[in-house]
C-alpha cells in the first residue's frame, strides 16, 4: 500500500471547523517522551526520558471575518482551559487531542489565512 502525503484537509478547534491552506507544509509532533543520552565519566551513559507536549505547526487556517474566526482563535489562546482539537490529514486519517492555540495569532489580509501552532499535553492519538 502506498503512503499518502499532502495537504491537511481540516482542523477542528473546540468543535469549530477550519479549512487549511493547501500549500501549508505542517509538522506534527505527537508528544509523549523525548530521549537523550548523557555520559558518565567512566564511559557508561544514562538514558534520560523527558515528557513533552504534542504540537502541530506550519498550518495556515482560513480566516472568515463574517464568522469572527480571528477573535475565536485569540479567545482559545487566551483561555486557561484546553479544548478538543482534531487534525484531518490528506489520507483521511484524523488525529485528536486536547490543547490550545499557542504563540501569536495574526491574520493575513492578503491570503485570508492565519498561520498558527497548536499544542497540548499528552499525545495526539489516531482516531
Amino acid at each position: 500500500m502506498s503512503v499518502i502525503g499532502g495537504s491537511i484537509e481540516s482542523v477542528s478547534i473546540n468543535k469549530r471547523l477550519f479549512a487549511v491552506a493547501a500549500d501549508a507544509d505542517a509538522n506534527i509532533d505527537r508528544g509523549g517522551k523525548t530521549a537523550e543520552y548523557q555520559a558518565n565519566g567512566n564511559g557508561t551513559g544514562r538514558k534520560i526520558l523527558t515528557t513533552k507536549p504534542w504540537m502541530v505547526d506550519g498550518i495556515s487556517l482560513e480566516i472568515n471575518p463574517d464568522n469572527d474566526d480571528l477573535a475565536f482563535l485569540e479567545g482559545v489562546a487566551a483561555s486557561p482551559d484546553d479544548v478538543p482539537i482534531t487534525v484531518t490529514m490528506a489520507d483521511g486519517n484524523t488525529y485528536q487531542g486536547t490543547g490550545s492555540v499557542t504563540g501569536d495569532v495574526k491574520a493575513s489580509t492578503q491570503s485570508a489565512t492565519a498561520p498558527i501552532t497548536l499544542s497540548g499535553p499528552g499525545t495526539l492519538t489516531l482516531q
